[in-house]
């Protein structure tokens, strides 16, 4: 093997020691593969981790996870596979014969690294570990390279033919996008290409396909991989099920070799990943098994995640975990539940159309999560399932593993494809939800005159309420899978109860209470004091001023100094007023304290100095007179899982106003987000956030509306149109303030302009008096003028600056006392060649002129 040029960076962050990172292209047989090398710290031999990506990914997608190893004390090896970002060759689903092989070369080059702890002559001491298609190649080595010495696998495959042709039916939907992901046939192997053509034209998986897959996945091996393994696999999984895990557990476990089997919240459909959680789970099995720490905590013989509710602040689900000290399977502690229901007799639609939906890969993830809470996805379509159903619960049941039913099955042609699953059915028979949108699919021949089967519904661990029902459906269709096309009837009656595991040696984790339940009550008291103590000191809020109840805003002498600083202020001194009518322009370089200014305005921050009032009243935080202001000052905070629509109306409900204020349907044609408004906020652009921000703002019309960068993630059309906004909005007698750096779109929406500079007004005034005042100066000359003449000549007497105009050859000179004349007559004395000189009349030009002046 031949190893490529290599590069090296360091990178280090909030103190911990700095990491080392080689980028080395080595060349293999058949390719050349992309690899980076982490190390950190010292000298010593140290233990080595490999990690592999996920499928359609490269590297770079596992680098985070790579430094953190290397800090731990590890060195790092990462690399793209073969067809996979800068690697090249083609992709073979982790062939023996060649990504296989590449990790042992990879294993050979470590052993020949001076940091790296050997346990013989060529045989370093190694971890591999990686997600989906990674997880799988860590079992892989394990099983064809004996110096492996540990491996944590994470929601991977055990067999691939079970896993894209479950009970002989194939997974067309997740199949598909195995090869669209990889780059199409152009990228694989001739022979994987073949088999998917073939398999994806028919609908029937086929035995030389299954063999194809099968010789590539770990359980061709399994008798082999006898070292540690931790497994995660993921709940809402429809590629790679919780039953690929079992049966992982249970080939290594009988090799002998320590297992623990954690289940995570997320998995290929979506969901939490859980990312920190497992990358510390990980660290401490490597440190156990490869540093021989043996007080390194590994964690139980099993977990599952476990939803606990949802956090208020960002709709994310509470995960809790439950353990035990032994691997349960999916059949353990079994309970019955009677199901009733006659004989079923329902179709097979022609062309297999339409389909029922279980899951949708991408899209279904989050709600297969949130499923504990009533939310889901799916559709049975009438007169093609048949529906079996309990008697509500006398009291709840937890499903932890693969419930199982036997039936009787007849088809009219004689072979039926089935697709089982169990619903968690309300009180009211109106929340109807699929757990972890998982559904089994069973393929049935020769029942022409009716067959006994048993089916295994999908394991799946999931809380049912007393008063709830189980439901169980056998479906003829599936979005995700091939079905028979020809149309066929099929009769299904049940020959027992349905089978449920339960698993009650699980043990919830800590349900010690927050830290709050008990510390915001003593907090409470604490501040309560605290109020009492100083309320003799503190005066009340100054009382309105009539004379200015008129008057949108008044700044009086406003100042606010940098935390931990005497001498360094944000917003310094600054006073202005905006009277009704106007379309204020805020203008200022970054760090002059626009946005400081605009909090305070707010009631956000409190200013050390000066008064604030609006329409005659005192800005407070809280003040009654700030429900006439709108507001949108740096992002709006939106709940995700919520549409758009949702988000605003929940917003106005808030403010305890009456509904028909809220001016709703107005404020959503100016943000013209259009279908966009029923989706979930997560899935906005930028743009998209910022027009839904703005509309908030607008809600309710209010008199004075504040708008702090409002043309961020908008198009040139969208600009457009807020710049008319912002236009008839101030025509109906109402005030707008904006702070933006298009200084164009401010030239061509404002009336007025405030230009703040190191925290101070610089010039306050109508627009035309700033960008047409005297005292600015355009000075054309027939070439660019030296950088030092330009000094010399902003070091006149009565010169206020001097800088380089734009777009054309010549100067911008602001007069501070100096007359034309005067200036004319010193530009000749330099030697300046003149063509013209004149007012200035471009807001961009003024206000590079303005905020270049003398120190502030």
């Amino acid at each position: 093997m031949l190893a490529g040029a290599g590069t090296w960076s360091a990178v280090a962050s909030d103190g911990a020691p700095a990491v080392h990172r080689e980028d080395r292209v080595m060349t293999m047989p058949g390719a050349r593969i992309d690899t980076s090398y982490f190390t950190s710290g010292g000298g010593g031999r140290r233990p080595a981790v490999l990690i592999g990506h996920g499928f359609g990914g490269s590297k770079a997608d596992v680098r985070g996870q790579a430094e953190t190893l290397a800090r731990d004390g590890y060195a790092v090896l990462t690399w793209s596979a073969r067809g996979f970002g800068k690697s090249t060759g083609r992709i073979g689903l982790n062939d023996p014969e060649h990504e296989v092989k590449d990790v042992s070369r990879l294993i050979d080059w470590l052993a020949k690294r001076p940091e790296v702890r050997l346990d013989a002559k060529g045989d370093p001491r190694v971890g591999i570990t990686g997600a989906s298609y990674g997880g799988a190649v860590s079992l892989l080595a394990a099983g064809y390279d004996k110096r492996v010495d540990a491996i944590a696998p994470q929601i991977t495959y055990w067999n691939l033919a079970d896993a894209l042709f479950p009970d002989g039916v194939f997974k067309k939907l997740w199949a598909g996008i195995f090869f669209s992901g990889g780059g199409g046939c152009d990228t694989f192997e001739k022979s994987l290409c073949a088999m998917y053509q073939r398999v994806a034209v028919s609908g029937t998986p086929d035995e030389p396909a299954r063999t194809l897959l099968e010789e590539r996945s770990p359980a061709a091996v399994g008798d082999r991989i006898d070292v540690p393994a931790l497994i995660f696999q993921g709940q809402t999984d429809s590629l790679f099920p919780l039953g690929q895990a079992d049966a992982m557990q249970k080939a290594i476990r009988a090799n002998g070799a320590p297992v623990d089997v954690d289940w995570i919240a997320g998995g290929h459909d979506g969901g939490d990943m859980e990312g920190g959680r497992v990358l510390n789970r990980v660290t401490s099995w490597f440190d156990r098994y490869l540093k021989d720490d043996k007080s390194a905590d590994t964690g139980p013989a099993f977990r599952v995640t476990r939803t606990g509710g949802v956090d208020s602040t960002d709709g994310r689900a509470q995960l809790t975990g439950a353990t035990s000290d032994r691997y349960p399977g999916l059949a353990s502690d079994t309970t019955t539940v009677a199901l009733d229901g006659a004989t079923e007799t329902f179709e097979n639609p022609a062309g297999a159309s339409p389909p029922a939906i279980s899951t949708v890969p991408g899209i279904a993830g989050g709600l297969s999560q949130l499923s504990t809470f009533g939310v889901g996805l799916s559709l049975d379509f009438p007169g093609q399932h048949a529906a079996f159903e309990s008697a509500p619960l006398t009291r709840s049941l937890r499903i932890t593993g693969a419930p199982t039913v036997r039936a009787t099955v007849t088809s009219s042609s004689g072979d039926a494809v089935l697709f089982a699953k169990v619903y968690d059915v309300g009180p009211d028979g109106g929340r109807t939800v699929l757990p972890s949108q998982l559904v089994a699919p069973v393929r049935v021949e020769g029942a022409e005159k009716g067959r006994a089967v048993e089916l295994t519904l999908p394991a799946v661990d999931h809380q049912l309420a007393p008063g709830h029902r189980l439901r169980l459906v056998l479906a003829a269709t599936d979005l995700g899978y091939a079905s028979p096309v020809a149309p066929a009837t099929y009769k299904v009656a049940l020959d027992g109860p349905l089978t449920v595991p339960t698993a009650p040696a699980l043990t919830s984790g800590s349900t010690a209470l927050p830290w709050w339940t008990w510390g915001l009550p003593v907090i409470g008291v604490l501040i309560a004091a605290g109020l009492l103590l100083t309320a003799r000191r503190r005066g009340g809020a100054p009382a309105p001023d009539p004379a200015l109840a008129g008057v949108p805003l008044r700044i009086e002498g406003l100042s606010k100094r940098y935390a931990k600083s005497a001498d360094r202020y944000a917003v310094r001194d600054l006073s202005f007023q905006v009277e009704k009518g106007q379309v204020l322009g805020l203008l200022g370089p970054n760090g002059a304290g626009k946005t400081t200014t605009l909090r305070m305005l707010m009631g956000l921050i409190a200013p050390d100095a000066g008064e604030i009032r609006v329409f005659g009243h005192a800005i407070r935080p809280g003040a009654p007179v700030l429900s006439r202001v709108g507001a949108f000052v740096e992002g709006a905070g939106f709940l995700p899982h919520l549409s758009g629509r949702a988000n605003l109306e929940l917003y106005w409900q808030a403010t305890g106003r009456p509904a028909e204020d809220s001016h709703i349907e107005e404020a959503l044609e100016i943000a013209g987000l259009g279908d966009a408004l029923a989706r979930a906020v997560r899935t906005y652009s930028q743009g998209m956030r910022q027009r839904l921000a703005i509309a908030q703002a607008m809600l309710g019309m209010p008199d004075l509306l504040i708008l702090d960068e409002p043309t961020n993630g908008l198009d040139p059309p969208q600009i457009r149109e807020m710049r008319d906004v912002m236009i008839r909005y101030a025509a109906g007698g109402r005030t707008v303030i904006v702070s933006s750096h298009l200084l164009s779109e401010v030239e061509q929406s404002c009336t007025h302009l405030v230009v703040m500079r190191r925290g101070e007004l610089v010039q306050a005034g109508p627009v035309e008096e700033i960008t047409g005042s005297g005292d600015t100066l355009l000075v054309t000359t027939a070439e660019e003028v030296p950088e030092p003449v330009i000094e010399k000549i902003a070091a006149l007497p009565g010169i206020g600056s001097a800088a380089r105009a734009d777009g054309v050859p010549g100067l911008l000179v602001r007069l501070d006392g100096a007359s034309t004349a005067t200036l004319v007559t010193e530009l000749l004395r330099l030697d300046v060649p003149l063509t013209g000189v004149g007012p200035h009349r471009r807001l961009e030009d003024a206000f590079l002129t303005l905020i270049s002046g003398g120190s502030a």
